[in-house]
C-alpha cells in the first residue's frame, strides 16, 4: 500500500480518535449488546440490531484508521526545506484574482482537510496547481465555474 502523507497534527488526531474508540466507544457498545441481550428474545430486538451495527461501525473505524496510522507518512511542516515552493504542508497565501479576496490554505492529508479551518486536500483541484509554485507564481484552477486564477503572496512552514 502507498505511503499516506499526514501533517503531525493529523496524525495526532487520528491517534486521538483510535484511542477514544478503543477506550470508550468499542467498552460502551460492548455494554450496550449486553443490556440489549438480558432483554430476551434478540430476533425482535431492535435495541440489539442497533448496538451490533454501531459496533461493526466502530470496529471498522479503527481498522481504518490504524492502516491510515501504520501506512503514514508523517510530514512536519517546521522541517521543511523547500526554498519557497509549495510543498505538502505548507501554508499558502493567495490572492483570488477574479474575486480580489485574500485566502490562506495550508495543504494537508484527504483525512484533514477542513475548508472551514483554511485546510485543502492534497488531492483537490487547487492544491494541485498549487504544488511546486513559487511566491509571485500565478496559479490556475479548474473550478466548476471554469478557470479561476490565483496569484501566491507567500509560502510558509509553519
Amino acid at each position: 500500500m502507498n505511503k499516506i502523507p499526514l501533517t503531525v497534527a493529523g496524525a495526532e488526531k487520528l491517534r486521538e480518535e483510535l484511542h477514544r474508540l478503543k477506550t470508550v466507544d468499542r467498552p460502551n457498545v460492548i455494554a450496550a449488546i449486553a443490556e440489549a441481550r438480558s432483554h430476551g428474545d434478540l430476533s425482535e430486538n431492535a435495541e440489539y440490531d442497533a448496538a451490533k451495527e454501531r459496533q461493526g461501525f466502530i470496529e471498522g473505524r479503527i481498522m481504518e484508521v490504524e492502516g491510515k496510522l501504520s501506512h503514514a507518512q508523517i510530514i512536519d511542516p517546521k522541517l521543511l526545506d523547500a526554498d519557497g515552493r509549495c510543498v505538502f504542508a505548507s501554508t499558502v497565501e493567495l490572492e483570488d484574482l477574479d474575486a480580489g479576496k485574500m485566502v490562506t490554505y495550508q495543504i494537508v492529508g484527504e483525512d484533514e482537510a477542513d475548508i472551514k479551518e483554511g485546510k485543502i486536500s492534497v488531492s483537490s483541484p487547487i492544491a494541485r496547481a498549487l504544488i511546486g509554485k513559487y511566491a509571485g507564481d500565478i496559479a490556475e484552477v479548474q473550478a466548476p465555474g471554469g478557470v479561476r486564477e490565483y496569484e501566491i503572496l507567500d509560502v510558509r512552514y509553519e
